[in-house]
């Protein structure tokens, strides 16, 4: 059966116009799944070139500028002239823009693709040698450099579903199938390109706002971790190093081709949701007390409260010399002088002594209030002592204990500043993540965030919190988050209560994690075989804390 005849004269079958419109349904549906906007932009060119037999074609992208709006060359083929500039090609193209407006305000009608822009008008020209009304002479001028005869020209608008202009695709030179002569591009090619051109600008308008709500969305990620960062200069900075060194693990794995981790494999979807699973992993934090967070000492509220310790220690030093005083004054009017000045000396000695007891006890719970690594019995039990066995009376006349029951509790903390309770209330901010991401509407490409990003204080052995899931119902993303989480801890030279520790004992502290069943063995492994630990120290920590490290020295680790 035949079909219409274009302007060429020849002949387009039913069968050829029909084969062509099924090749513009492929085109749409392959275009509305690219995600790069240069591999999308490339992508259009193309096939409007094969589904018009075009020889050649532009494809220009309209952007504002501080001289008004213009048409931007994006991507440039002509197989003739073995031309092919932008997109993937990494060719940039040399030729400025073409502005839609003249430097007088006038709109720039002369050239074809402006015209087309400013009217949303399709215009199609047999020969653009003969045509008036258009400045050919740019065209002309690059003919006679490379003797191509550009001739018909095909310049159709990109309109987005709101009817807005975003570019323009210029086809060239259409190709007769059987003689590959040049001739004018018909009312079905016009229709085709017109089609394509549609579906095209609704895909990379797509595309730009998929783009816009992924920025912003990573926007107001990051809004969250300034808060923290705001609300705790000792760990904000945690909240940007523990998504860098997840990623770093992840990518090691990714790279493995053997042992028991060989299948794990990362597309870029995957990496996308590791990543906001990372910058997500700590949000809960800002549920999280300041003075809970940022508790540098054991007595530490939103003050130091070692200052009212020593404020009661000079209220003790004070009653001893009154009462030092009092017995001098006693001794005046009742012994000889001789007698008198020895006892006064003898109250003298007994006062310093007590006042040096008072000063020996007053070092000790400063020293006391610091947090360590661990406090022995005998420490816990002098603070005790110290804190009932004195008594001090206060402005008011009212006679206490030395230290209340709250202080006591606090200063024989045995390891760190913080009590049982204080770290619950740390912890709690993993269950305030969870609870937060879990009430998201995630799209399916991000569905694990919650479950990477919640299981970072889980344990292989199933001591973990808040869930205490073992290894096994877990993913390897979120098992890779865990390591990240306590080496950046241990690494971190900005916490209040501590200084950063070295790569060797970090390492050290970490494959003892792996043997003590904390952490995922095979992870830890290539943490270390892939030496990701140094790719991080070099990054992010200062160089003294990146010494010579003997990996046959870390625990549980077999080189």
């Amino acid at each position: 059966m035949s079909g219409p005849q274009d302007p060429g004269g020849s002949l387009e079958t039913d069968e050829d116009l029909f084969r062509r419109l099924e090749q513009l349904n492929e085109i749409g549906a392959a275009l509305s799944q690219e995600k790069n906007i240069d591999h999308l932009l490339e992508k259009i060119l193309v096939a409007a070139k094969a589904i018009t037999r075009a020889a050649g074609g532009t494809l220009y992208v309209l952007e504002p500028s501080d001289e008004g709006p213009r048409l931007r060359f994006a991507i440039m083929r002509n197989e003739a002239l073995d031309i092919a500039m932008g997109g993937t090609t990494g060719n940039p193209i040399p030729f400025y823009p073409v502005h839609l407006y003249g430097k007088d305000g006038r709109p720039n009608n002369q050239m074809v693709a402006a015209y087309t822009a400013l009217t949303g008008k399709t215009v199609n020209i047999a020969d653009a040698y003969s045509q008036e009304g258009f400045d050919f002479s740019g065209t002309r001028n690059f003919d006679k450099k490379t003797g191509y005869r550009s001739k018909a020209f095909l310049t159709v608008p990109m309109k987005n579903h709101e009817g807005e202009i975003i570019g323009v695709l210029q086809l060239i030179n259409r190709m007769e199938p059987a003689s590959d002569e040049i001739g004018p591009f018909g009312p079905s090619d016009q229709r085709l390109a017109e089609s394509l051109a549609s579906q095209a600008a609704i895909a990379l308008t797509n595309r730009h706002l998929i783009n816009q709500l992924e920025v912003l969305f990573e926007s107001f990620i990051a809004l969250i971790n300034t808060a923290i960062d705001e609300k705790s200069p000792y760990t904000g900075g945690h909240c940007q190093r523990v998504p860098a060194l997840t990623m770093m693990l992840a990518e090691a794995v990714n790279e493995t081709h053997d042992g028991p981790l060989q299948g794990f494999r990362m597309s870029d979807k995957d990496r996308y949701e590791l990543k906001i699973a990372g910058l997500l992993h700590d949000c809960g934090k800002v549920t999280t007390p300041v003075h809970v967070v940022d508790k540098a000492t054991k007595l530490e509220t939103i003050f130091d409260r070692i200052n009212l310790v020593d404020t009661r220690f000079e209220v003790l030093r004070r009653d001893l010399e009154i009462e030092a005083l009092k017995r001098k004054l006693e001794l005046l009017g009742g012994l000889p002088a001789g007698a008198a000045s020895e006892l006064s000396a003898r109250i003298d000695r007994d006062l310093q002594e007590r006042i040096r007891e008072l000063e020996s006890d007053r070092q000790f719970l400063h020293h006391a209030n610091i947090g360590g690594e661990v406090m022995s019995t005998e420490a816990q039990e002098r603070i005790a002592q110290i804190g009932t066995g004195r008594e001090w009376t206060d402005a008011a006349g009212k006679t206490s204990d030395f230290l209340t029951q709250d202080e006591i509790k606090n200063l024989t903390i045995a390891r760190g500043t913080l009590t049982k309770e204080e770290r619950e209330t740390i912890n709690h901010h993993i269950v305030a993540t969870i609870k937060m991401l879990e009430a998201l509407p995630w799209p399916t490409h991000l569905r694990n965030v919650p479950e990477y990003a919640g299981g970072h204080h889980e344990r292989m052995d199933g001591k973990g919190y808040p869930r205490g899931l073992k290894r096994e119902q877990m993913s390897v993303q979120a098992r890779v988050m865990g390591i990240a989480d306590i080496f950046e801890a241990l690494t971190a030279k900005d916490r209040p209560y501590k200084r950063g520790k070295t790569l060797s004992e970090s390492l050290k502290i970490l494959g003892n994690f792996k043997l003590n069943g904390h952490i995922d063995p095979d992870l830890f492994d290539i943490f270390v075989r892939k030496k990701v630990y140094l790719r991080y120290a070099q990054q992010f920590l200062d160089r003294e804390q990146i010494d010579e490290v003997d990996e046959a020295k870390i625990p549980g680790f077999a080189p």
